[in-house]
This record gives C-alpha cells, sequence and structure tokens, in this order.
C-alpha cells in the first residue's frame, strides 16, 4: 500500500515540475515569441498559410472565431465520415473490415470531432488501420488542437487582447505543441513495448492445440496523441488496460502524466499572459489540493475494499474486481480520477467496478469540469467561475465587479450561465428519460443506485467530452448513438461559441484603473471564496444525481445490505 502512494507522490512531483516549463512554452508560442523549434517549423508553418490563404496578422472577433471552428469541424466529420464508410476499399484493411451501421458510424464520427472518443465500439474488430490512423488519429490532434486554440483565444480576450486567428492557432497547437511531444512520446511507448506496426492480426496456436488471434496494428502513434489530445478513445476495445496500450508501470506513468500535463500548463500559461503569475500558482494550487483529495478519496475506497465480500471471507482485502494487476488497485484509482479530471476519459481499468467513493470522484470531475478540465476549454471554464465569483463579491461589497481592469456586466454573466447552464441541461434530461423506460431505453445492467449512475455517467461523460463510461451499460443501441449524439455537440459547441462571444466582449472594453477599493484576485482570500462558488455552482446542481447513486449505494453497502 505504501508503494502505491509513492507512486502517485511521484507522479504528482512531475506534474508540478512539468507545469511552469510547458507552460512558458506554450505561452511563447501563442505571444509569438522564438521558441526553439523555429527553425524547423517556421518554414513549414509558412508554407501552410501560403497554402491555404491565411495571414498570421488576420485578427478574428468571437463570431468570426466561432464560425471558423464551426465550419471546419463539420468539413473534418464529413471527411472522416466518408473515409470509415468507405474502408473497405481503402489501403491498410487486412482484416477487409466492412463499414459500421450508420448511427454507430455517426456516434464514432461526432465523438471524435467533438475531443469526446466515447465508444461504442471495439477498434480491433471494427476499423482498419487506415480507419484508426487516418481518420481518427487526424480527429484526435484537430479537435485537441481546437481546443488548445479556444481557451488561448479566451486567455487573450480576458487580458485586452485581440483573439487571435483561429487557422493560425489550430496549426501552431499542432506543429509546436501536440505533434512535437506526441513523437517523443510515441517513441517512448514504443521502447515500453507498445507496437507499431501495419501487420495483419497475428495467427497462433496455443498450448492448448486451439487457435488464438491477436490483434496488432500502429497503436503507439495513436496512443499518445490519444492521451496528450485528451482523447482517450482507444485502438482496442478494453482501451488502456490492454497489454499493447500500456503494457508496464513505465508506460502507465507516461501515459498519466500526457494526460494531465497540458491543462495544468494552461493554469501557468495564463500567468504568463497576464504578467501574474501569483494568479496563476494560486488556482493551480486550489485545483491541486481539490484533484488530491478526489485521488484520496477514490484510492481509499479501493483500499477497504467491498464490505460485503470483505465480510464472507472475512478478510481485509482491497476492492481488486475490475483491476489488471500489473497495475493494481492505487493506480487504478490514480488513472480513473486522472482521466475524468482532465477529460481524457482513457481507462485502465474497469470504471463500473469502482466503489461508490471511486463513482463519486470521477462523477464529480465530470460534472465540474474544471479540476485541470478538457483541453483548453477545462481552462476557460476556470476562468468563468473565476467571472461570477468576481461578479457575486462585487454585488457583496456594493462595487461594480471588474476582472483584470474590465468591468463584468450583464452580457458577460449571460453568456457565463450559458456555459455553465448547458452542462446540466443535456445530462439530466436525457437521463431523466432514459431512467423512465428502464427496460426499452436505459440499457441498465445494474440494479438499484448504480444503474442510476450508469445512466447519469454515460450522458455526463458525453456533455463533458470526456468519452468514458460504466461499461456495463448497454450501450450500443439506436437510442444511445443518437442521444449521446445530441449530448456531445450540445456540450461542445454551445460553450464554445458563448466563450469566444465572451471573451471577444472582454478585450473590446477600456480598462479601469486601479483604486484601494479594486477587488484584488491575487489572494488567497479571493481563491478560498472562488473555492465555494465552484462547490456551490457546481456541486449544488448535481447533489441529488450523487445522492442517488454514489452515496446512496456507498451507504447500502456500509449498511450490509
Amino acid at each position: 500500500m505504501g508503494q502505491g502512494f509513492l507512486q502517485i507522490g511521484l507522479t504528482l512531483c512531475i506534474v508540478i515540475a512539468i507545469t511552469p516549463v510547458l507552460g512558458r512554452y506554450i505561452a511563447r508560442v501563442f505571444l509569438g515569441e522564438r521558441t526553439l523549434l523555429d527553425p524547423l517549423m517556421n518554414p513549414i508553418e509558412r508554407s501552410l498559410f501560403v497554402l491555404a490563404g491565411i495571414r498570421r496578422k488576420d485578427n478574428m472577433n468571437g463570431w468570426q472565431y466561432a464560425l471558423a471552428i464551426l465550419y471546419t469541424n463539420f468539413l473534418m466529420g464529413i471527411l472522416v465520415y466518408s473515409l470509415i464508410y468507405f474502408q473497405k476499399f481503402l489501403p491498410w484493411n487486412p482484416n477487409s473490415f466492412a463499414a459500421p451501421t450508420w448511427d454507430i458510424l455517426l456516434h464514432t464520427v461526432v465523438s471524435f470531432v467533438t475531443n469526446t472518443d466515447q465508444q461504442h465500439y471495439s477498434g480491433e474488430t471494427t476499423l482498419s488501420y487506415f480507419s484508426q490512423v487516418a481518420a481518427l488519429g487526424f480527429l484526435m490532434f484537430t479537435s485537441a488542437a481546437t481546443g488548445l486554440a479556444v481557451g488561448i483565444a479566451f486567455i487573450r480576450g480576458l487580458t485586452g487582447k485581440k483573439l487571435g486567428n483561429y487557422y493560425v492557432d489550430l496549426t501552431l497547437a499542432i506543429t509546436r505543441i501536440l505533434l512535437p511531444i506526441s513523437v517523443i512520446g510515441a517513441i517512448a511507448l514504443v521502447a515500453t513495448g507498445v507496437p507499431q506496426t501495419l501487420r495483419e492480426t497475428l495467427v497462433v496456436e496455443t498450448l492448448e492445440g486451439s487457435t488464438q488471434y491477436i490483434p496488432r496494428g500502429p497503436v503507439a502513434s495513436f496512443e499518445m496523441i490519444k492521451m496528450l489530445g485528451e482523447n482517450g478513445g482507444g485502438f482496442f476495445g478494453v482501451n488502456s488496460a490492454h497489454p499493447f496500450e500500456n503494457p508496464n508501470a513505465i508506460s502507465n506513468l507516461i501515459e498519466i502524466i500526457a494526460m494531465i500535463s497540458i491543462p495544468a500548463s494552461l493554469i501557468y500559461t495564463y500567468g504568463v499572459f497576464t504578467k501574474n503569475i501569483k494568479q496563476a500558482w494560486l488556482l493551480f494550487w486550489m485545483v491541486f489540493i481539490v484533484f488530491v483529495i478526489l485521488v484520496w478519496v477514490a484510492a481509499g475506497g479501493e483500499q477497504q475494499g467491498n464490505p460485503l465480500v470483505n465480510n464472507t471471507l472475512r478478510l481485509e482485502l482491497p476492492n481488486l474486481e475490475g483491476k489488471e494487476v500489473r497495475f493494481g488497485w492505487v493506480q487504478t484509482a490514480l488513472w480513473a480520477v486522472t482521466t475524468t479530471a482532465t477529460m481524457c476519459g482513457a481507462v485502465n481499468g474497469m470504471h463500473d467496478s469502482l466503489m461508490p467513493q471511486g463513482l463519486f470522484a470521477t462523477l464529480f470531475n465530470l460534472f465540474l469540469q474544471i479540476i485541470w478540465g478538457g483541453q483548453g476549454t477545462g481552462t476557460a471554464y476556470l476562468f468563468i467561475y473565476l467571472i461570477l465569483t468576481v461578479f457575486v463579491t462585487g454585488l457583496m461589497v456594493g462595487r461594480t465587479p471588474e476582472f483584470l481592469g474590465r468591468k463584468i456586466e450583464k452580457r458577460e454573466i449571460v453568456l457565463a450561465s450559458v456555459v455553465l447552464l448547458i452542462h446540466p441541461i443535456v445530462v439530466l434530461i436525457p437521463s431523466a428519460i432514459a431512467l423512465a423506460y428502464p427496460f426499452s431505453l436505459s440499457g441498465i445492467t445494474n440494479p438499484d443506485y448504480h444503474g442510476i449512475s450508469q445512466v447519469v455517467y454515460e450522458y455526463a461523460s458525453a456533455s463533458a467530452n470526456n468519452g468514458s463510461g460504466l461499461e456495463g451499460l448497454r450501450d450500443n443501441t439506436l437510442w444511445w448513438n443518437l442521444t449521446t449524439c445530441i449530448s456531445m455537440l450540445a456540450g461542445r459547441y454551445i460553450p464554445i461559441v458563448a466563450i469566444l462571444l465572451l471573451a471577444d466582449s472582454m478585450s473590446g472594453k477600456t480598462t479601469v484603473p486601479e483604486t484601494p477599493g479594486t477587488l484584488k484576485t491575487d489572494s488567497l482570500l479571493f481563491t478560498t471564496v472562488t473555492a465555494g462558488v465552484v462547490l456551490i455552482l457546481g456541486v449544488l446542481t448535481f447533489f441529488p444525481v450523487l445522492a442517488l447513486g454514489p452515496i446512496a449505494e456507498g451507504l447500502k453497502l456500509t449498511s450490509g445490505s
């Protein structure tokens, strides 16, 4: 047990060490400052901009930036839909897979274009190598880069700068951040034993004389951008629990660090943009402390084990159900909290087998979306809460609320409210409909309180663009494929549009001179108040669901019934 918690501590120390380095580098990239990759990437980027007719100095307003995202994402979705639909006639299809059914194909395309990567299929039995790499791998880069671009545009708007150009930001996010780190990470994963090959499924004869089929493919490159870009969709059906995706403790560490590195570093990037590193560190530690508490809650639940099993065996055993023995309960708990905190969605164990404490922690992350949060968008959500905290505290003391020297007025509050309200709408309403028809729609496989969690988790994962699930749910049906598409689309694009309009509104405001009565937002007191506002606005919205799901399940287990 002590060794497991030591591993958690080591992982968190690496994250803390990486944050200022990567955060400063991301800031230099988007501030147009010199970086080590300039000699290599400048000619490539100039060629791309010339071919596309893009000028780096052409700034967009909020609507132009949002429409550019919607247009490009729509076109990319059509392209990938076509590639998978015609995969039977395209190269790198050694198993001669035909196209999936229309509803699973639509769900897959929507899932990957929205950076959700929720999978209602098994990749090794559904998609060709070409579809995995050229179609889904393409979206893994572009969807992650889109979220990163939105986060940077929002930070620019908050600091009074122009929002920038989406096409330039998208390109830089790929060429300067995602692609270089992915190449290095993929090589590291190959060194740990992750395959990278185009050879067909391996057929072997077992010791018992039967035949076994071992699927393989270009996994290492797929796996790295999956983790780094907060994508989460697995090359194989069991995701990062598969030994070809995550063979050992070293690969597990690399993939956890990849998950959390960019979301954590973006908070520091904000500090560089605002020239207020103090506030960045205060926000970082606020999120970090909540994250550590959730890891402790989840790991503690797995350590205590299932009381019904332990009372029957008269032993004190941790909960090993749904765990890979090469990781154990500690690393599974850390991964589960990290993957839902960062909106990655990859899994190295069965979330459906988590104890109620672990299920509480993972749902908590999906509901808040700011404990690190998604690629770029999670950082924006964090500052949405900051703006609301400024507004609330301003009302309490009778002052016009200001943030970074700019007044917060009706338009900003309305847009911030849209960002925060759309998530519970597209989670709770479809969940209620599904639960009203437990046999025909919901697909619940567990009775009582856990069944409620299964349904709510699926929609929360879709709306938060996370993609993980409680896989006991029978979700590969027409109902689930179509309704989760709605949750994914609404949960992705409505907040993005509102965030960009809010950033545009803030960037156009004149700076108000600071006075002795100006509220300091870079203080420990304000950060503490922000944490309180997050809990009040975020958690209380979903508390009834938590009470009916993991909390009730935990009480039932404790009572021994």
